[in-house]
């Protein structure tokens, strides 16, 4: 579920004019050196998706926060990771991946670091955002540093993966991690942990020779204009739980996301060079999985969102208990995903992409029998099928969006999937957190939110079944 895969830099060229020439050779570094210090940006970043939300209930308790307060400090990380995911791979081509990895994660550091002394809700908030800023800097980055390590294809090919691999042990031990930090110290400490992490990468990096620069375009009225759009509709959806949607400030929020987003694409439609080829979604293999690419990130992350609420809230979990009751949905997830590998070089992608978001929906939905006297045994093992149906079905997604694509597109499609995916989790978050606002209302608000689950991932398996053609056919711009 935590695999990520966004543009990487291209093979070296003649320096364009403006762009940097190297002087001397590189001097030579050990490309397990790269891949160790990629490993650690990708943990971190992956590790601060999940392990907030376990701490949540005491963030809410030391800061005096709302679930409105609550919903912003997950999703102010997460809402500018995906807005900037689109714009971080020309960035760090003009800059040089590794000049990029390391304001990345210089910035990633010192963020994470302004989280655990944030004197209140909205300092905390802002540094999450940074946080989310500097990540969608260092998951291009990194990937570029291993592809410009790694020369032979087959292992390119098995660092990429152990590169996702540490993305899905993140994910697994995220919410442990959060419970234990918070239970044994306080919940700054889930935030301290980085600071060792972020100097340990940073001295690897001191070791791994520049990289070279081109001159990518930047497009900076697109990029102002999507973090416009995502940020007014991210807005608009969680506070308009507590102040209703049809109050005047939520329908005029609702109205410049409306217009940014629309400034956004007819931007992208005029450019020589845009950030989104409209032409990649005229293919509709790259619609379908970017559909279902979001559905199974919003049911994911929502319904980690919503138990790490439940366990605690309202069955008294402690933050370790709580972070526990997941090992089991997440410990999954990486065996899944070469368990789908291998069943789709047997049946074909669409089989597993189907059957992931048939179990994960089917998850969701067998999730509607909890309640607040049910034994705690059963929602953990009832939350197993969400962890197996993402694990089965991303890894297939993802090759068959990069495989109908044109080989010069393929970093663009990619960065358009992941981005998506990352809006599907923090929509769900605004609109699932919406929904359970009110404690008196939270078992209404749960059940409302596994039906919407549900139901978002059996239209995109029928859509994915019906619409995905058998032997995809490349998309050209």
């Amino acid at each position: 579920m935590a695999m990520t895969i966004t543009r990487g830099t291209r093979s070296a060229a003649p320096a364009p004019d403006g762009a940097e020439a190297p002087r001397r050779p590189a001097r030579p570094s050990s490309p397990h050196l790269v891949l160790a210090a990629a490993l650690l940006s990708f943990f971190v970043i992956s590790l601060d998706g999940s392990v907030v939300n376990v701490a949540l209930p005491a963030i809410a308790h030391s800061l005096s926060g709302d679930m409105t307060a609550l919903q912003w400090v997950v999703d102010g990380y997460t809402l500018m990771f995906a807005a900037l995911m689109l714009s971080a791979g020309a960035a760090a081509d003009r800059i040089g991946a590794n000049r990029a990895y390391a304001v990345g994660l210089g910035a990633f550091t010192l963020a994470s670091a302004a989280c655990g002394l944030a004197p209140g809700l909205g300092a905390l908030i802002g540094a999450r955002m940074v946080q989310g800023a500097a990540a969608a800097i260092m998951v291009p980055t990194s990937l570029a540093l291993i592809r410009q390590s790694y020369t032979d294809p087959g292992r390119r090919a098995r660092a990429v993966a152990i590169w996702t691999a540490a993305g899905a042990v993140a994910v697994a031990i995220g919410p442990v991690a959060g419970g234990a930090l918070t239970t044994a110290w306080n919940w700054q400490s889930i935030f301290f942990l980085n600071i060792p992490v972020g100097a340990v990468g940073l001295a690897l990096l001191a070791r791994i020779p520049r990289s070279p620069r081109r001159a990518a375009p930047l497009d900076l009225f697109g990029q102002l204009s999507i973090v416009v759009g995502l940020a007014s509709l991210t807005y608009a959806v969680i506070e308009g739980g507590r102040d209703g949607f049809s109050s005047p400030q939520i329908l005029a929020t609702l109205a410049v996301s409306a217009v940014a987003l629309v400034l956004f694409l007819a931007g992208q439609a005029r450019r020589a060079q845009p950030m989104v080829p409209l032409g990649l979604l005229r293919s509709r293999t790259v619609v379908v999985c970017v559909a279902a690419g979001f559905a199974l990130n919003a049911v994911f992350y929502g319904v980690i969102f919503l138990f790490g609420l439940y366990f605690q809230q309202m069955r008294g979990e402690s933050a370790v208990s709580a972070g526990a009751m997941f090992v089991p949905m997440c410990g999954l997830i990486a065996v899944v995903n070469m368990a789908s590998v291998k069943l789709s070089a047997r049946t074909g992608p669409r089989v597993p992409m189907v059957l992931g978001q048939l179990i994960m929906g089917a998850g969701a939905l067998v999730l509607l029998l909890v309640g607040p006297h049910t034994p705690v045994l059963v929602p953990v093992l009832l939350l197993v099928p969400v962890g197996i149906g993402g694990g089965l079905a991303v890894p297939s997604l993802t090759a068959v969006l990069l495989e109908s694509v044109a080989a010069e597109w393929a970093g663009t499609a990619a960065a358009v999937l992941n981005t998506c995916r990352q809006v599907g989790g923090c929509l769900a978050i605004a609109v699932f957190g919406a929904l359970i606002a009110e404690q008196a209302s939270f078992q209404h608000g749960l059940t409302v939110s596994l039906v919407i689950s549900g139901a978002m991932l059996a239209v995109t398996a029928a859509a994915t079944l019906v619409l995905l053609p058998k032997s995809g056919t490349r998309t050209t711009t």
